[in-house]
């Protein structure tokens, strides 16, 4: 039993989680044998397995026999179904944590957004190992399952849990990230890396941990999430505090508190430093700091 009737959910989002949940029965039904699933390789440690495509296609399905008319932006297929030119676009991760899912490891989940004309309207993050549902519509809040989400209230980073995401492609400045893990680490109460980055969000949105970042990510990964972390309260953009994020490979979330002083410790590892200033986020997060003693 739910709080929330389900004539009340938006529609859009009504479908949206019957794709996820769709694709939940295919994700658990193969966690029984995950020996026998079908893995290939992308490119060095980037799995696919036959069940992030059954997923995916099941999810697509789902949606485009409700609105036929709308575009898809999925992991695995791309655009190549849908309308490409549609005001209405699906962002879809069918399996995100696929590295976790073929090692048996239980922290992977579906991710489902929907974008109408630049703007996230709809997000599902469905965790099938737990049966939990983080759902969200613009305006009308975030859920987990019956209960409404807020971020963590913590106010002193030293006392907060980050998420984050370890680099792992041939190409990725591990230096770097070494630098920044370090910075984080000393700063705070605790770093985790759990391996599923929209999941990793709806943590931050139901206050599990207290902040996130990651770069490297997609729009799959944080689509979903990032609604979610909104309608909770909370802050979402690159390491300067930009909120146009999306399409950028860098991705920082916690409450707003917290959010300002990450800024604080990330701005320096941004390839978008330097031009924060010049943005709404970049204002609000000075102002941020100006609220909390730190000057501009």
């Amino acid at each position: 039993m739910t709080v929330t009737s389900s004539s009340s959910i938006h529609p859009m989002l009504n479908v949206a989680i019957k794709a996820a949940r769709a694709a939940g029965v295919i994700i658990n039904r193969a966690a029984l044998d995950v020996e026998s699933v079908r893995v290939s390789q992308k490119m060095a440690n980037d799995f696919v397995t036959e069940v992030d495509h059954a997923s995916e296609n099941i999810i697509i399905d789902t949606l485009l026999t409700a609105y036929p008319d709308h575009g898809i932006l999925a992991e695995e297929s791309g655009q190549t179904r849908g309308n490409p030119n549609a005001d209405n676009i699906w962002i879809i991760d069918p399996l995100d944590g696929t590295t976790n899912f073929i090692h048996g490891f239980p922290f992977y989940c579906v991710s489902i957004a929907l974008q109408s004309r630049g703007k996230l309207e709809q997000a599902v993050v469905f965790d099938p190992t737990r049966n939990d549902l983080f759902t969200s519509t613009r305006g009308r809040g975030a859920f987990l399952n019956d209960r409404r989400l807020r971020v963590s209230k913590r106010t002193r980073l030293e006392e907060c849990l980050i998420s984050t995401g370890f680099p792992f492609r041939p190409d990725d400045d591990f230096t770097a990230y070494l630098q920044v893990m370090a910075d984080v680490m000393k700063r705070t109460a605790g770093l985790r890396r759990p391996g599923a980055a929209a999941l990793d969000l709806a943590y931050v949105a139901a206050g599990y941990s207290d902040g996130f970042f990651e770069t490297g990510l997609q729009p799959w990964d944080m689509a979903a999430g990032s609604l979610l972390i909104t309608e909770a309260g909370g802050l979402v953009g690159n390491f300067t505090g930009d909120a146009d994020y999306l399409h950028q490979r860098e991705c920082m979330a916690a409450n707003p508190k917290v959010y300002a002083q990450l800024v604080g410790l990330l701005n320096k590892y941004s390839k978008f430093a330097g031009v924060e200033d010049k943005t709404e986020a970049g204002k609000l997060v000075g102002q941020l700091r100006k609220d909390m003693g730190q000057g501009a």
